[in-house]
């Protein structure tokens, strides 16, 4: 059997699994506890799905919310258990209201979506054009029939082909733009004038040749032990020679969890499908265009093979 992926839409495979891997995180639920009661569906009105979502907030989580609730210490822990568990020192130690349990946990599962399903679809079009790197993915995760964290901790290739992804093509190419408050500040010996925003190519850092041997090309191999890569501080508390994920005090809290969700796509996709080029012998065109994210301008289109 063979696939070919279809230009995405605006609610692509990729997009649904990153969705669906958020919200395991959030409740674990199982059984009864996690599906919808017989008879209370309702029709959703017409609008963007996005919009509907915004809309319906309450509605999907706050049934979820209860039932971790009700459950108490039954069952494996996950993010919600921590909000049930929060109190607000500054009211009196009150615990969170259902209303702000919603925004928190809405905030938790769209935050990521975008860049994690950006820097995914880049990866996965690298390993597309490159498999003999695939090849060697699959070896690290072919024996595993389900990956946690653990795992992802002893795969040191996969996650070299992550790092790689996420310094070639960071999701972000910029950074929120900051404001000069007053005159005479200067940026790199050049005058800037007050009330003039300022902004620097995040990219740039990680394609810098002054930093990396080869800096356009794909090479995993960078981040192995010896490389030059290896041991990259994403944080920039020692030093700056990639930032996919910001820096300083204003860097993505939740980068962490982010490499975790890109490392386990990676591997469970190519544990379970072969990606080759949708026209055989033709390569996948890696040109990029700015939208929320710097995305690929023709969308990923392979063809998939189910592993034997």
């Amino acid at each position: 059997m063979e696939l070919i992926t279809t230009a995405w839409s605006s609610f692509p495979l990729f997009i649904a699994l990153s969705l669906a891997l958020a919200a395991s995180v959030l409740f674990l639920l199982h059984g009864r506890h996690g599906r919808p009661k017989k008879g209370t569906g309702k029709a959703l009105p017409p609008g963007p799905p996005g919009l509907l979502f915004l809309a319906r907030q309450d509605e999907i989580f706050l049934p979820l919310i209860r039932a971790r609730r009700e459950r108490g210490a039954d069952g494996p822990p996950c993010y919600a258990d921590s909000l049930l568990a929060l109190r607000v020192a500054e009211e009196g130690g009150r615990p969170l209201t259902d209303a702000e349990a919603v925004c928190l946990c809405s905030e938790f599962l769209n935050g990521g979506t975008d860049t994690t399903v950006t820097s995914l679809e880049w990866i996965m079009a690298e390993l597309v054009n490159r498999p003999d790197m695939q090849s060697k993915v699959y070896e690290e995760v072919r024996d595993k029939p389900e990956l946690d964290d653990g795992d992802l901790q002893s795969m040191p290739y996969l996650k070299a082909v992550v790092l790689e992804g996420l310094r070639l093509h960071p999701p972000g190419h910029f950074l929120l733009p900051h404001g000069v408050q007053s005159d005479g500040a200067e940026v790199g010996g050049h005058a800037v004038p007050k009330g003039a925003e300022v902004n620097f190519l995040v990219a740039d850092f990680g394609r810098d040749e002054a930093a990396w041997t080869a800096a356009k090309e794909f090479r995993p191999e960078r981040f192995l032990d010896g490389g030059e890569g290896y041991g990259v501080d994403l944080t920039g508390s020692r030093e700056i020679k990639m930032m996919p994920f910001g820096a300083g005090r204003r860097m993505c809290p939740g980068y962490t969890l982010g490499m975790l969700h890109v490392e386990y796509f990676v591997g469970s996709l190519v544990r379970e499908l072969e990606w080759l080029p949708a026209v055989e012998g033709q390569e996948v065109d890696m040109t990029e265009e700015l939208d929320f994210t710097t995305v690929m301008k023709h969308p990923l289109r392979a063809r998939v093979v189910p592993r034997p």
